[in-house]
């Protein structure tokens, strides 16, 4: 070959710099863009242990590791493209039939002396992927180990703030209620020292993500507020908030890492003030178009902050002073955390203090600024909502290992009019569900003989329908990030982290139950129940909607059941044209925006048949993927959305 003579002759020149090649400790190949190994220096003789120049007129491809030749070749042929390519990882097979990690510059010498072939710069990095290797098992450990920490902690102190919560209910002495109280505020605070160490963590590993969903400041600090009223005035110190006018405005953001942010702020207030005041101002201080800069001070006359501490107050594990652990408690790591969580958002947040006048922490987030119909209404508050006080008839299936959490949850369920069956494992777990009838499994993740992941995978594909499709709820003391994403991936439908408060496991069942007729003696005691059954049974005749769900959380309030369906009614119709117009557009990202949006109304009217569907289409239209499946699935929803409009119109006018 003409070409490859050509080649060898630019070899066999001096300008060649041999001294600089033979004599180097980098490996040198000049390789045909056929992968034809044309020349290679000393040093794959000194590194790779072959015999001088015994590689030449061999294949480059032959003696790479199979699994990485396919993708290799790619790489390769996009070298030929180029005058320069760097950092082409790849591994090599020595003489001794073990393989190294290599890493080559190339030159393409087309673009030089016009001939087709490469030359390869390559460089040992096996110490840097080792290095690396172990740096990702490090990682995992310390994963492992949060878990193993988090659940080893969580389980125990599940037991104790439950049994004192059963303990509290017996009607104790003023003395014993003291004790109690003390007990339920040392699991309080080793429950945040926990969370602390996991949030920070997932803050770490990138794992963090940020929701976009519609909220108020209105809505959000009044919330915050409430719980810190009862230590506020037990310290006898004033707590207030405000807002200043204007900043009602719909907001587009994380709420729940705003409340985590306040949280955090309003807590170390408290902790740190003894008399006086402490005030929470909001404000919007800057507002576009698009964006609202939303700015929250939180302002306290507690003991303060030395100014040379001032600097390092946000580092990890950091207190103003070493005493201050030891006095007030708590892990030092609350204001990284609340720094790192505005940092994400794109905020800043300053503080100034003075010993023993105050301190003052102001953060500023920026939102992207909504409309209504971007408010997801919160079915556990709200004026027009009447909490559920019982769930007659529900038939728990309660899996749990540990004796005394299982007997705090089975006692709390049963005051809510469920019926409980236990078991100890997940093998028991399927024994009973073969042969009963259950609404929902609580499932415990990590126990003997089975635990909760295999018990799920079990249910789902080893039980016929409806058996199959029962809701499971993971109630696991494993919190780190990732876990939730796991259950629900193999088929869990919800999850609920211990130690839960009773009123937190109650949302999670409210959430599943579907109201019956109740028989025998207990149907004169759940009047309301039975009506609601009634009503179901009549919705249960319409295939497009089924507003059982509504009901059942709003306690029957016809006027809110109305409220929320001429709301459905009225604002769809504006979604589904803007779907109509991101298809029109070709706007996938849009569109996978509005499904996501739409999905949360779906469950409130009942419109089961297109809740996958809404999903089917965010996710594709997400990942861009199959235009002609989400044109086939938007034809589908919107005939569908278009039939429960109409049905729901003729339900409106009974609730009239």
């Amino acid at each position: 070959m003409p070409v490859k003579s050509n080649l060898r002759s630019y070899i066999q020149k001096e300008s060649f710099c041999k001294a600089v090649v033979e004599d180097g400790s980098d490996i040198i190949f000049i390789v045909h863009y056929d992968g034809t190994i044309l020349y290679h220096n000393p040093a794959v003789h000194h590194v790779m242990g072959y015999p001088v120049n015994s590689l030449v007129n061999e294949s480059f491809f032959d003696y790479l590791d199979s699994e990485i030749v396919e993708s290799f070749r790619i790489k390769f042929n996009e070298c030929l493209k180029f005058p320069y390519s760097k950092n082409i990882e790849f591994r090599f097979r020595k003489a001794d039939q073990t393989y190294q990690y290599l890493e080559f510059n190339a030159i393409n010498l087309k673009h030089k002396e016009g001939l087709k072939g490469l030359i390869l710069d390559c460089r040992d990095i096996t110490q840097l992927k080792e290095d690396a290797e172990e740096l990702f098992r490090a990682k995992l450990a310390k994963e492992q180990f949060l878990a193993n920490m988090s659940h080893e902690i969580r389980t125990p102190l599940n037991g104790i703030a439950g049994m004192v919560n059963l303990l509290s209910d017996t009607n104790p002495t003023e003395e014993q209620q003291k004790y109690l109280t003390a007990i339920k505020n040392s699991t309080d605070n080793l429950k945040v020292i926990i969370n602390d160490i996991l949030d920070l963590s997932a803050l770490e590993s990138g794992k963090l993500k940020f929701e976009k969903i519609g909220f108020r400041i209105s809505n959000i600090l009044p919330q915050v507020i409430e719980m810190f009223l009862p230590q506020a005035k037990e310290k006898g110190i004033e707590l207030n908030y405000d807002f200043v006018p204007g900043s009602e405005v719909v907001l587009l953001g994380d709420s729940v890492r705003l409340s985590q942010i306040l949280i955090n702020l309003i807590s170390n207030a408290i902790k740190f003030t003894y008399e006086g005041m402490i005030s929470v101002n909001a404000k919007i201080s800057k507002k576009t178009n698009k964006t609202a800069y939303i700015q929250i001070d939180v302002k306290d006359t507690g003991i303060g902050i030395p100014n040379e501490k001032l600097e390092f107050i946000f580092d990890t594990f950091t207190q103003a002073d070493e005493s201050v652990t030891r006095k007030f408690g708590g892990t030092g790591l609350g204001l990284s955390i609340v720094k790192q969580l505005i940092d994400l958002q794109n905020g800043s947040i300053d503080v100034t203090s003075a010993e023993n006048i105050g301190s003052t922490f102001s953060f500023t987030i920026p939102y992207k600024v909504g409309t209504e119909t971007d408010l997801i209404i919160d079915t556990r508050t709200g004026n027009n909502l009447k909490r559920l006080n019982t769930l007659p008839g529900m038939k728990v299936l309660l899996v749990e290992d540990n004796d005394i959490n299982r007997m705090y949850a089975a006692n709390i369920i049963k005051n809510w009019q469920c019926k409980v069956t236990e078991a100890e494992n997940g093998l028991i777990c399927l024994e009973k569900h073969k042969k009963h009838d259950y609404d929902i499994i609580l499932l415990d993740i990590q126990m003997p003989v089975m635990d909760g992941f295999e018990t799920t995978i079990s249910i789902r594909k080893s039980f016929k329908s409806p058996k199959s499709e029962i809701p499971i709820i993971a109630l696991t003391a494993n919190a780190i990030k990732g876990d939730s994403e796991k259950c629900i991936e193999i088929g869990m439908n919800d999850y609920l982290s211990k130690p839960f408060l009773p009123e937190e496991l109650f949302r999670i069942l409210t959430k599943y139950y579907t109201p019956r007729e109740i028989s025998g003696m207990d149907k004169e005691k759940v009047p309301v129940q039975k009506k609601s059954a009634e009503k179901m049974a009549k919705s249960a005749k319409n295939r497009h909607t089924d507003l059982s769900y509504l009901e059942s959380i709003s306690n029957n309030d016809a006027k809110f059941v109305k409220e929320m369906i001429s709301t459905f009614i009225e604002t769809t119709p504006d979604i589904i044209d803007q779907m109509k117009i991101a298809i029109k557009k070709s706007n996938f990202k849009s569109l996978g925006l509005l499904a996501h949006k739409i999905k949360p109304s779906l469950t409130f009217m009942g419109i089961h048949s297109m809740k996958e569907t809404a999903r089917e289409i965010e996710v594709l239209s997400k990942e861009n993927k199959e235009p002609l499946r989400v044109k086939e699935l938007t034809d589908i929803f919107f005939t569908e959305i278009q039939a429960s409009i109409t049905d729901l119109r003729v339900k409106l006018k009974e609730y009239s």
